[in-house]
């Protein structure tokens, strides 16, 4: 039996929670929210995100076909496993204040290199085909985080087209950090 509503801890800047905040609002699921500060990201997101498509199946995060459901996933995990934890704070406490902008520009322009040639045989309107994937979910928040490091993102057309389409969706307006319980007010959307 389903909990009624679940219960996310969650960062507003954290992109783990932003993913799985993504899948909460395109599955219509009531969530209660409880504001934690976490230094580090956790990185259950995915498996957060496979409970929720085995659990709530539509609509449908993963595709049916299953070459195009490893796909889906060999992108989420280059995202939030491959990029993200490299440009993490606790990553970047370590490099020291005077470096983390060139340390975070270093790690996820090879990531987002991969990744755009990847999405030049994958994409349709969004990362895999016309449909929202768990793939989008991880896209959008490592944008947010590339523009937040000064990434230049002109190298990377296809991800800026698909991160445009996906943010004109309710449930990524919804789930943004800067509208969030916690978003700090002069961060507010």
């Amino acid at each position: 039996v389903l909990s009624p509503q679940p219960i996310l801890y969650s960062y507003f800047r954290s992109s783990c929670s932003w993913r799985v905040r993504i899948a909460l609002a395109l599955k219509n699921i009531d969530y209660e929210i409880v504001a934690i500060n976490l230094i580090k990201d956790g990185g259950q997101q995915l498996a957060i995100i496979e409970y929720l498509e085995e659990t709530r199946p539509t609509p449908r995060l993963l595709p049916q076909d299953p070459k195009k459901r490893a796909q889906v996933r060999m992108i989420s995990d280059l995202l939030a496993s491959g990029i993200q934890p490299l440009q993490n704070l606790s990553v970047l406490n370590q490099v020291g204040k005077e470096n983390q902008l060139t340390w975070a520009q270093r790690v996820i322009a090879p990531g987002f290199n991969a990744l755009e040639q990847i999405l030049q045989s994958t994409a349709g309107k969004y990362c895999m085909g016309d449909e929202v994937s768990m793939a989008d979910l991880c896209l959008v928040p490592q944008v947010a985080n590339a523009e937040r490091y000064k990434v230049d993102l002109s190298p990377y057309p296809t991800i800026s087209r698909i991160n445009k389409s996906l943010l004109a969706l309710e449930a990524f307006q919804v789930s943004h950090p800067s509208r969030q319980p916690d978003t700090p007010p002069e961060l507010r959307a």
